[in-house]
């Protein structure tokens, strides 16, 4: 299993646990909110960086 499907299967894990106790919506903006603060927090090299890695990948090479 690749990292990416790890840590994709975290969040979702986190998610379903998060729901009973906070709620659906709570819990959907903190899957939602904490990748998207996560990228906001890079600087913009490191943006370019993981937008380069990211378009090679889907490009299969």
């Amino acid at each position: 299993m690749s990292t990416r499907t790890k840590i994709m299967a975290g969040g979702v894990a986190v998610g379903l646990l998060l729901v009973p106790l906070i709620g659906f919506w709570m819990s959907l903006l903190v899957v939602v909110g904490v990748p998207a603060i996560a990228y906001l927090a890079l600087d913009p090299g490191q943006r370019r960086r993981l937008r380069r890695a990211a378009a090679r990948r889907e490009i299969g090479r």
